[in-house]
Order: structure tokens, then sequence, then C-alpha cells
């Protein structure tokens, strides 16, 4: 797999980390707020997860923006993933 088809794999992967939020919200009403909580959701995680891979890259495998944006890309696309499969207990939670 070449550095490009890496890069292009790890943005098609944060995509589906924000359809999976986009989708969870759609389907739990999609109300305003439903849709701001999910989009904060994705950007929050997509800050702070991208932050701390980042800086794992330039200890590991530094000038490999390649392998950074794959690594992104595939823990969105499990939160996004986590998240549209959790909105189907949200009725059934209890407390």
């Amino acid at each position: 797999m070449t550095n490009q088809q890496r890069t292009w794999l790890g943005v098609l992967l944060i995509v589906v980390g924000f359809f999976g939020h986009f989708f969870a919200a759609r389907a739990i009403g999609g109300t305003y707020i439903a849709y701001r909580d999910h989009m904060a959701g994705f950007f929050g995680l997509l800050v702070i997860t991208g932050a701390i891979i980042a800086l794992l890259g330039l200890r590991f495998w530094k000038g490999r923006q390649d392998i950074t944006l794959l690594i992104i890309g595939v823990v969105q696309a499990l939160f996004g993933i986590f998240v549209y499969i959790e909105r189907f207990n949200i009725g059934r939670m209890t407390h």
C-alpha cells in the first residue's frame, strides 16, 4: 500500500466515523440538540485522539503522516461505529 493510499484510507475512515455520529443523531430523533451533541462529540474526539496520536507519531513514526492519518481514521471509525450501534441501547438503559 502506498503513502497516498494510506492517506486516502485514513480520510475515508474519518468520514465513516463522522457518519456514525451523524446517523446516530438522526436515529434518536434528528433534533437540533441531537445533531449538535453528536457533532461536538465527533469533533471533540477527533481533536483529543488526533493530538494523542500525532504526538505518538512524532515519537514512533516521525515523518510518516500517512500512518498518523490512517491510525486517526481507524480510531474515529471505531468510535463512530460504536456510537451508532449504542444508539440502539438508549431506550433499554436503566438506572
